[in-house]
């Protein structure tokens, strides 16, 4: 197995956007592919966050969000704990994140990550032996 990658929230959420075309390829070809190499990790946090903006503003139907989560389990889960919660405190502290994106961060160290995709912070920052990257940026991996 290959570099582990975090897969951030609006990964899963553009991979459901049909009114933006390039986005949801984009967002389906690195699910795909993080898929096919078995690096990719989510957290329960992506999980929860990805079914309140299914259920909330994309509008679809239970049974097609729980078909997602079937998909979805079969990448390496992260559970939110207690620690990873305290870490993403101290993150929020020291990194100046949203509490939200410092659970990210906090979950993509702890699963040993080398990679965090997301749109949500920036491109190139490294926090910890984590890197940031926007699979959406000109230029992206």
């Amino acid at each position: 197995m290959g570099e582990r990658s975090f897969i951030d929230t609006n990964i899963l959420v553009y991979a459901e956007a049909s009114d933006l075309p390039a986005k949801q390829r984009t967002a389906l070809d690195l699910l795909k592919r993080l898929y096919e190499e078995a690096s990719g990790v989510l957290s329960t946090q992506v999980l929860q966050e990805y079914c309140n903006v299914a259920i909330r503003k994309l509008r679809m139907p239970a049974q097609q969000i729980r078909a997602r989560l079937d998909l979805y389990e079969q990448f390496e889960i992260v559970q939110v704990t207690p620690v990873i919660v305290r870490m993403g405190l101290d993150l929020h502290q020291t990194r100046s994140l949203s509490f939200y994106d410092a659970l990210i961060v906090a979950s993509a160290q702890t699963a040993g990550c080398s990679t965090l995709f997301s749109e949500d912070l920036n491109t190139g920052d490294k926090m910890g032996p984590v890197r940031i990257a926007n699979p959406f940026a000109a230029g992206a991996p």
